[in-house]
């Protein structure tokens, strides 16, 4: 069974010829030019491969893999072929960044390149002795070095399985350039692998390697390839009821010792697959028999939504396969009488009993999450082979770094995927998962990690969220934040410069220089200072802080790289920094930052930008100078308002004045005029 590796991020720049950061501009780890004039066909296992110029040695016989931008390298394996001597597998020289033949930035693995065509380009019938001596022994030697360093291969097929002429050896081809299994078809996969996203297979064990290495067997004993014709699911359901040799083989006679050997290799535990050590010695290996319980068979199939099964593993597969109506059908209590009654399994039946007793502490009856985790335990119950499936997704919790980079930078290829995956990792499903089945993983380290992925993914701000946690779980996965115009973004120095690329397009400009994707990716590459200036980013800042923490953290990587001037995206800055600039006071100072901030963006210089708008200095003046203005300004109000209430009183006084004068002189007039009429 796969193994629960650690999926904490690793140095990007790990690899065997040191770091991927070109000490050469335009070259892999300082040595290596890939030529795109010169493709390899067929080299590159499913992935495009081209000749490879060594600057530093002049070897001729390498090539370049190139990645895909949603299926990043594999960067938890590409340190370990330091001291690598076995001429039986293409391993990984270094990695990093060039020229496609598209003309965009990509990134490309460096490995020998393949002796010759790939088995898949000839097919015929190989006999007993070849297949011993030219594939099997080979090959398990590769796999038993591999097994040494606690890395595998995932990638055995016949199109990346190469031959040096008739008569030579097979050689494992290159394996580094994507997710584990990520190109592998059902056919060559268990079936606890095979029904899996297939960007979600996870690191898997030696014992998988194993298995496909005994597909390959059984094809080219064969001479033709079994089940050709069949969709996967097919594949996989015929394995499933058949078992693995039986659905691949039939009724084909194999000659005796590989019938033998390929039957131990894709027994469906893989406790029971021989070791690659014993491999190398097939006379041993072919009499290592393991005595695997038959599965047991109902006297009566259940049917379900159309499927009918017979024993515990089908019926595990078939409710996963329908997550809407096997809710209900477990609720209904009709698994576990059918467990009971028609499999005799009274011990299944019991565990099934009290896995539906849960449901009912897990939340009301219409809850699809509850609803969720009770097909998730029971799946693992019935099946404790099978991955960890979640509302119709299966995957290998190790596997769900790249499942999350499929889903993010690759929306349309179903929009309910990324919802489901961040369901998963919201509800802490893996620890419950682990908890099922404890005799195969450890609970307390897979529910430590599901704690640590979920409060990865419920950071707050744009520092959280599924790009955050794709990031997190993908060192080497490229940023997809349509601001980059699709170059292959993978550490912060090349961000910094695809920015300051892209400050060239006038539309581009009208928007700040960080959108949630660019966020997320720094706060996951850079250091806890730019984390927490990301953190503060979400819709609640105002655009003069929101455009001064992002140049601040733009700032701190510049800082932390070479310090290489980016005069475009200084540019693109300060336009973006209009607010800030804007919340200066005093007009003069105000004008003088800017003039200094122009010559700062010209020269490239973020850092110096930062400390001239953000100076605690500067700003603490400007607060004292508004300050004082403000209180002189109220001072003059004052005296303003009191003039203004002296001249009311002053008017008042007068227009009673002038009242009483008035009415003195009628008075008088009056007087005047009642004497005259007396004397008169």
């Amino acid at each position: 069974m796969p193994p629960q590796s650690d999926t904490s991020p690793v140095p990007v720049s790990a690899s065997p010829a040191g770091s991927g950061q070109s000490a050469v501009p335009g070259l892999i780890a300082g040595a290596y030019a890939v030529d795109t004039t010169h493709p390899l066909p067929q080299a590159g296992g499913g992935l495009q491969a081209f000749a490879v110029i060594d600057h530093r040695s002049g070897h001729q016989g390498l090539m370049a893999v190139q990645s895909e931008r949603s299926a990043p390298p594999r960067a938890n394996v590409l340190g370990a072929f330091g001291d690598w001597a076995n001429n039986a597998l293409l391993p990984p020289l270094a990695l990093g960044p060039a020229r496609s033949a598209r003309g965009e930035n990509a990134w490309f693995v460096i490995s020998p390149a393949p002796p010759g065509p790939p088995l898949s380009a000839e097919l015929h019938p190989w006999g007993e002795r070849e297949l011993l001596e030219r594939v099997l022994r080979p090959a398990a030697g590769v796999l038993q070095a591999l097994g040494e360093r606690h890395i595998t291969h995932r990638a055995i097929r016949l199109d990346n399985l190469f031959q040096a002429g008739a008569s030579g050896s097979v050689v494992l081809g290159s394996a580094w350039s994507a997710p584990p299994a990520f190109h592998q078809p059902a056919l060559y996969e268990p079936a606890y692998s095979a029904m899996c996203l297939r960007s979600g297979r996870g690191d898997g064990s030696i014992a998988d390697d194993v298995y496909a290495l005994g597909v390959v067997l059984a094809v080219l004993a064969l001479g033709k390839m079994p089940l050709e014709g069949l969709a996967p699911d097919d594949i996989l359901r015929r394995k499933l009821e058949l078992g693995s040799f039986a659905a691949l083989v039939g009724n084909a006679r194999l000659p005796p010792v590989i019938s033998d050997l390929v039957r131990g290799m894709l027994a469906e535990d893989p406790e029971h697959r021989p070791p690659p050590a014993l491999l190398v010695d097939p006379i041993a290996a072919r009499a290592r028999r393991v005595a695997a319980r038959p599965p047991r068979r109902a006297q009566h199939p259940l049917v379900l939504s159309g499927s009918t099964v017979w024993d515990a593993r089908t019926l595990a597969f078939a409710i996963a396969q329908d997550p809407e109506s096997s809710p209900r059908l477990l609720r209904s209590g009709n698994v576990e009488r059918w467990l009971r009654r028609n499999l005799g399994d009274s011990a299944a039946a019991a565990k099934m009993a009290e896995i539906v007793h849960l449901r009912t502490f897990d939340g009301p009856v219409d809850d699809a999450r509850a609803d969720g985790m009770l097909v998730m335990r029971a799946v693992a119950s019935l099946d404790p082979l099978a991955p960890l499936c979640w509302r119709g997704v299966a995957l290998w919790p190790d596997g769900l770094g790249p499942a999350l980079a499929d889903a993010m930078a690759a929306p349309e290829k179903g929009s309910i995927l990324p919802e489901r995956l961040l369901e998963l990792v919201d509800c802490e499903a893996a620890g419950h998962w682990a908890q099922i089945r404890p005799e195969r993983s450890d609970p307390t380290v897979m529910q430590s990690e599901a704690r640590h992925r979920r409060m990865l993914m419920r950071q707050r701000g744009w520092a959280g969220g599924l790009p955050r946690l794709a990031y997190a779980l993908n060192p080497l996965l490229s940023c997809v934040s349509p601001l980059l115009g699709g170059q292959a973004v993978v550490r912060t120095s090349e961000l910094l410069q695809a920015l300051d690329a892209a400050a060239a397009n006038a539309q581009i400009r009208r928007s700040l220089p960080m959108d949630h994707d660019i966020a997320a990716f720094v706060a996951a590459r850079a250091d806890q200072s730019s984390a927490a200036n990301i953190a503060s980013l979400d819709g609640k800042v105002t655009p003069d802080q929101a455009s001064l923490l992002q140049l601040q953290t733009l700032a701190n990587l510049q800082q932390s790289g070479k310090g290489m001037a980016l005069p475009g995206l200084a540019g693109w800055l300060l336009e973006q920094l209009a607010p800030a600039v804007a919340t200066w006071h005093n007009r003069q100072r105000r004008e003088a930052l800017e003039r200094a901030l122009q010559h700062l963006a010209s020269a490239g210089n973020l850092p110096a930008m930062v400390t001239l708008i953000d100076s605690p200095e500067a700003r603490k003046a400007d607060e004292e100078g508004h300050r004082a203005a403000i209180e002189t300004a109220h001072r003059i109000d004052a005296t303003l308002r009191a003039l203004a209430a002296g001249k009311t009183r002053r008017t008042e006084s007068a227009r009673q004045m002038g009242q009483e004068l008035t009415l003195g002189l009628a008075v008088m007039a009056l007087t005047a005029a009642v004497v005259a009429m007396v004397l008169s």
